[in-house]
């Protein structure tokens, strides 16, 4: 006798028929080599005694040039491991000081083919030469991942030829490893956008990665873009192109969305080293198989406003008080791809409520202050001891509250909770943040209706797509007017029907309402997290015998155990009907 199943989801999570989708989960499980709670000891052991004046010397004349080594984690050693110098700044200062604490750059399969460690191939090592807290990077990478792909950071202790060099930040290698964590494919476009000169050297170069069109010869562009990929120059010139002679396409080339969300949290925790700050580079762009440039931040290093010189500031205020639009540039030539979005209506509005997001939900000092101390603690044993650092033991811990001013004034580095406390009420204070947007709730799908509840709006926009790169969204006017799907008019329930049901896809949305003032979307996060909808019942034909497991997701994208919440309905070939729960 045959029997079909008939699976009915009734968890009240469910109840809805659409889950967010939440890309935390891509991040690294604890263990992994960014594990926040343990402090690793890393051994690296050159072959040739000589290393530190040949890698000094590769630098400058032979960047890519790289030395074997055995690099040994927890007792197992790994040979011939390839291994450079990197860094600018970081490298240059700490080198002219006859510092040994410098930047390391290590390739696990450079020689050996496929040899990993804790399952990278790459692993990159910072000095923190900037940074007293050793907490900026740690810090601010804790903020970004929340809106776009962001490498991953945590603390760890090196060991060169059994000595003992100092406390160093783990910091995650923008690679294709980084690139399938976070798209799921690899074979894209990649550019690191930093000049090539180096810092503080006399140079005939002056590379600046502005997005700025030179023309169509791609060498023009070689002083300023560093190319990772087997190819790109086209692709890079095409997307320079749009961005400064047929602005409206923009959308067709990059991921507008991702660089709003950059630029909002560069600017609300003051990364002035960047894009929209104040010197124009450390970012990198990937373009995915949907032909879209992505933006991904990179060295996080001087975020709340660190190693700023201090010759820029008319007060050390200028540093918490800048505007959050336009900050300290200029004009359009100076930053083509801030200024031509922001000068578009909707993408303004955009960006202002991506503002309001990360200042409402990611600067609650009490976690923050928290969350440094525990990473303070754990690293306190290995900063004290370490003899490299150019900063005291006492600073490690007065920098997070303070502002420091050293090197005969030179430098400036902000405290982590004073850029906090001066920044987040002159952002909130601002005229253009202070703006009211709509309010989104209850947002539900039934029937393949979708239905949201929405105050203070003049348009709502149901935002949606089936793309698999989650990307491309396309709008979806939403009524209210008791018509088209809509139960009652003028009740504030706004409703579309849901689109692409032809398609058999799962979709992805998220409600977008605006008035003439400011914008608001559900989730917040969109387009970074979005609601997932697929029907919630699913007819199985199968044997008696046959078992089968079924995934439930919560609303936070986490697979959980059911637990009284699946109703089996068995129909047998004689018209029978068996009810079962399914408990666990």
């Amino acid at each position: 006798m045959k029997k079909w199943f008939f699976f009915l989801l009734i968890s009240p999570l469910l109840v809805n028929s659409q889950t967010l989708y939440n890309p935390q989960d891509l991040y690294e499980a604890p263990s992994g080599l960014f594990d926040r709670d343990s402090l690793r000891s890393y051994h690296v052991n050159f072959y040739n005694p000589n290393y530190h004046s040949i890698l000094v010397d590769s630098f400058f004349t032979n960047p890519d040039y790289r030395l074997p080594a055995t690099v040994t984690l927890n007792g197992i050693a790994y040979d011939s491991v390839g291994i450079r110098y990197k860094g600018n700044s970081t490298f240059v200062l700490p080198n002219n000081n006859a510092s040994p604490k410098v930047p390391y750059n290590i390739d696990m399969n450079y020689w050996v083919s496929g040899q990993k460690l804790l399952g990278k191939k790459k692993v990159k090592f910072a000095n923190a030469w900037m940074d007293a807290t050793f907490a900026k990077e740690f810090t601010a990478s804790k903020i970004y991942r929340k809106y776009l792909p962001t490498p991953e950071v945590n603390l760890v202790k090196l060991f060169v030829q059994n000595d003992y060099l100092g406390l160093y930040v783990n910091t995650e290698s923008i690679n294709k490893q980084f690139i399938k964590k976070h798209f799921d494919e690899k074979s894209g476009v990649l550019f690191k956008c930093d000049p090539v000169q180096v810092f503080g050297q006399a140079t005939t170069t002056n590379g600046e990665p502005n997005l700025n069109w030179l023309g169509n010869d791609s060498t023009l562009y070689y002083d300023s873009y560093i190319l990772k990929s087997d190819k790109g120059w086209a692709e890079l010139l095409q997307l320079i192109d749009v961005l400064n002679h047929n602005t409206s396409e923009i959308d067709s080339i990059l991921n507008v969305d991702r660089v709003l969300w950059a630029f909002a949290v560069n600017t609300v925790i003051a990364n002035l080293d960047t894009y929209n700050g104040f010197y124009i580079h450390n970012y990198y762009l990937y373009q995915t198989k949907d032909g879209l440039f992505q933006m991904i931040p990179w060295d996080l290093s001087e975020s709340f406003g660190g190693a700023l010189l201090g010759g820029v500031w008319a007060t050390p205020n200028d540093i918490y008080h800048f505007d959050p639009f336009y900050g300290y540039t200029t004009d359009a030539a100076s930053n083509p791809l801030l200024y031509k979005l922001l000068d578009n209506p909707k993408y303004y509005l955009q960006y202002t409520a991506h503002l309001r997001t990360i200042i409402n939900e990611s600067l609650d000092t009490a976690f923050i202050r928290n969350s440094i101390a525990d990473l303070q603690n754990l690293g306190y044993a290995a900063a004290s001891s370490d003899v490299n650092k150019p900063f005291t033991t006492a600073e490690y811990h007065d920098n997070v509250e303070s502002a420091l001013w050293s090197w005969s004034w030179f430098y400036g580095f902000a405290g982590i909770m004073s850029t906090i406390n001066e920044r987040k009420p002159y952002l909130l204070a601002h005229a253009e943040i202070m703006r009211t947007p709509p309010t989104i709730t209850n947002v539900m799908v039934q029937n393949n209706l979708l239905t949201a509840e929405v105050y203070n709006s003049t348009s709502v926009d149901l935002m949606a797509t089936i793309s698999e790169y989650n990307s491309k969204f396309q709008e979806f006017a939403m009524n209210d007017s008791g018509q088209n799907g809509d139960a009652v008019a003028g009740d504030n329930i706004f409703s579309a029907a849901l689109p692409f049901q032809a398609s058999g896809e799962e979709v992805k949305l998220y409600i977008r309402a605006q008035n003439d003032l400011a914008m608001q979307l559900n989730p917040e996060r969109a387009e970074y997290e979005f609601y997932t909808y697929s029907p919630t019942t699913h007819i199985v034909e199968t044997h008696a015998t046959e078992r089968f497991l079924i995934s439930i997701t919560d609303v936070l994208g986490r697979q959980v155990v059911p637990k009284k919440n699946i109703l089996l309905f068995y129909l047998y070939s004689d018209g029978s009907v068996e009810k079962r729960f399914i408990v666990k």
